[in-house]
C-alpha cells in the first residue's frame, strides 16, 4: 500500500506540493490526474525517493521513503517521467541489470525477461542497443525494467505515452493483471478515457493540492458529468473559482486592516 500524509515540497518561492494526503490500496489501481504543474510528478518522485519532502510522509507498505529508503526500494517498481536509458546497452541488458540490482536469481530473472519481451512485443529490439530507439521502444524497455522483479507496489507515469494501439492494450492488460494479483498500482496519465476505464479510484490534483478523490462514479455524482474529461474540467473550474475567491477575501482583509 502507498500512503501520503500531509506532504509539502517547495522550490524556493514555488510551492509544488501543499498538504497532500491520499491512499493507494492493495488490489486497486489508483489514478493520479491533474493539469501540468499540479504536483503529480513531484509527489511521485518523493514516493520513490528521488526528492525529499519539506514536511509530511511518503510511506510504502508502512516504510518511510525518507528514513527507510532501502526497504522502500525493495517494494516498488517505477516508470518515471524521464525514461533514462543507457544507449550502449541492449534492451535485454537493461532489464537484466535492474533485475540483478533487485537480487533476482538467474533462472527467475531470465524467465521474467522472456515474459516482459513477449508481453510488450519487444522481440525485434530485444538484443539491439537502445541508442536510436523510438519513443515507444524506449518506453517499453523502461516499463519492462520497472516490472521485471514483480514489485508489490507499482508507480507508472504516463505508461502508454508513445505506444501503438496493440502495445497500449498490452500495457493495460498487464496493469489489470498486477491489480488482480492483489498488488498496488499508482497510475498517472493525461489520457482521461484510459484513467476512467482502468482506475478503481481517482485522485485529482490542482495547484499542488488534492482537490477531489473517489471512484469515477463518485466524481460523476459530485460534478453532474459522466465523462471523466468533463468531470476533470468541472473540478478544475470549481477549484480555480474557489482559489480566486480566497485570494479576493484575503485581499479584502488586508484592505480592511489598513
Amino acid at each position: 500500500m502507498i500512503e501520503v500524509r500531509n506532504l509539502r515540497k517547495s522550490f524556493k518561492d514555488l510551492v509544488a506540493v501543499e498538504d497532500v494526503s491520499f491512499f493507494a490500496r492493495d488490489g486497486e489501481i489508483t489514478g493520479l490526474i491533474g493539469p501540468n504543474g499540479a504536483g503529480k510528478t513531484t509527489t511521485m518522485r518523493i514516493l520513490y525517493n528521488i526528492m525529499r519532502p519539506d514536511s509530511g510522509q511518503a510511506m510504502i507498505d508502512g516504510f518511510d521513503a525518507v528514513t527507510q529508503p532501502q526497504e522502500v526500494q525493495r517494494r516498488i517498481g517505477v516508470l518515471p517521467d524521464n525514461r533514462g536509458l543507457y544507449p550502449r546497452l541492449t534492451a535485454c541488458e537493461h532489464i537484466r541489470y535492474y533485475g540483478r540490482l533487485h537480487g533476482m536469481e538467474k533462472n527467475a530473472l531470465e524467465a521474467s525477461i522472456d515474459e516482459m519481451i513477449e508481453t510488450l512485443g519487444m522481440g525485434e529490439e530485444a538484443d539491439r542497443r537502445t541508442k536510436g530507439f523510438s519513443k515507444g521502444q524506449t518506453l517499453k524497455v523502461a516499463l519492462a525494467r520497472a516490472l521485471v522483479h514483480k514489485p508489490h507496489n507499482v508507480m507508472l507515469d504516463e505508461p502508454t505515452n508513445g505506444l501503438d494501439v496493440d502495445s497500449s492494450r498490452a500495457v493495460r492488460n498487464m496493469v489489470h493483471a498486477i491489480r488482480d494479483e492483489g498488488r498496488c498500482v499508482l497510475f498517472s496519465s493525461h489520457i482521461m478515457s484510459e484513467v476512467q476505464n482502468l482506475c478503481d479510484r481517482i485522485i485529482v490534483m490542482g495547484h499542488g493540492s488534492v482537490v477531489a478523490e473517489g471512484t469515477a462514479d463518485e466524481l460523476a455524482s459530485m460534478t453532474g458529468q459522466a465523462d471523466l474529461e468533463e468531470i476533470f474540467v468541472a473540478i478544475a473550474k470549481e477549484e480555480s473559482e474557489m482559489r480566486k475567491k480566497n485570494q479576493l477575501d484575503a485581499l479584502k482583509e488586508e484592505i480592511d486592516a489598513e
